[in-house]
């Protein structure tokens, strides 16, 4: 088990804009604790360029580069090839980047980014939705989930794309998911991705939104960690894009973490059921890819 000697200094500072409980306020707190001082970060149109706040003023105590929707990986790249001139090679540099900017709208450059080979950790913080602009689903938004976009009966009724997944198709030198409410585990994998240096490296993180899913601010690690538990968001590791190293095995039924949440509070038991088998046989698979 690699060791972690996180300094316990935290780089976000208070009086914030997140939403109470807000998922992806905590995994910044976590995640800078491990990158420390010397990173930069590239924040496209997220909650997130809400949260750090307009300059001259900014929650963090690092160094931030505001950048269009689709443009994280592209900016950061370029970021990394200005530092490099420079003759810097100890910042690290790191994409922050929402499930919109990143699924959806900034996958673009990301790809391009990961296939050319580009220098820096991509962080997704991953809230399942548009949150900052009103709810409105994204390709992350998983089956069964109502938004502003797919509302009353027209409830998302297709599936969450696997980023993790997408990526390790490009043979990316490292991906992981990661959840808030495992901050050990989260914060190795930051660890193991800022001493990874040379290529790309995409860190999907599971970011509660009690603000978006309907739930009580006090219920977002709970939720969280529901998560890993009954596999819908499963803890693991690719190296490479073929080596796989799975870090938590659950084994709870999604009921609970379904019925806690009012985004799926029009589902009856028989679609319950039919997550339940998608959940299963995601499961099975990456199984299946992690091998004996």
């Amino acid at each position: 088990m690699m060791q972690l000697n996180i300094p316990d200094r935290d780089y976000l500072n208070s009086g914030h804009v997140g939403c109470p409980g807000c998922g992806a306020t905590i995994a910044m707190k976590l995640a800078l604790r491990v990158l420390g001082e010397k990173t930069v970060v590239v924040i496209p149109a997220c909650c997130w360029s809400i949260i750090a706040g307009n300059y001259p003023q900014s929650a963090l105590k690092v160094p931030i580069l505001h950048t269009a929707f689709a443009t994280t990986a592209a900016a950061a790249s370029g970021v990394r090839a200005a530092l490099d001139m420079k003759g810097d090679t100890e910042t690290t540099v790191v994409g922050w980047a929402g499930d919109g900017g990143t699924f959806d709208i900034g996958f673009q450059a990301l790809s391009g980014a990961v296939e050319r080979q580009e220098d820096f950790i991509y962080v997704c913080y991953d809230n399942e939705a548009y949150m900052n602009t009103g709810v409105q689903r994204s390709s992350s938004t998983p089956y069964g989930t109502r938004t502003t976009t797919t509302p009353g009966t027209e409830w998302k009724k297709t599936r969450k794309k696997n980023i993790v997944e997408a990526l390790a198709a490009h043979r990316i030198s490292y991906t992981a998911t990661a959840s808030i409410a495992f901050p050990d585990d989260m914060m190795r994998k930051f660890k193991k991705a800022m001493e990874m240096k040379g290529g790309p490296r995409f860190i999907h993180v599971f970011a509660s939104c009690p603000t978006g899913w309907g739930v009580a601010s006090e219920l977002s690690i709970k939720i969280a960690r529901l998560a890993v538990q009954t596999n819908m968001f499963p803890l693991y590791e690719v190296e490479d894009g073929v080596k796989y190293t799975l870090n938590y095995k659950g084994n709870r039924s999604i009921d609970e973490y379904l019925k806690m949440q009012s985004r799926f509070k029009h589902l009856t038991e028989e679609d319950i059921q039919t997550i339940q088998e998608m959940v299963n046989e995601d499961w099975q698979l990456l199984l299946r890819k992690i091998g004996p």
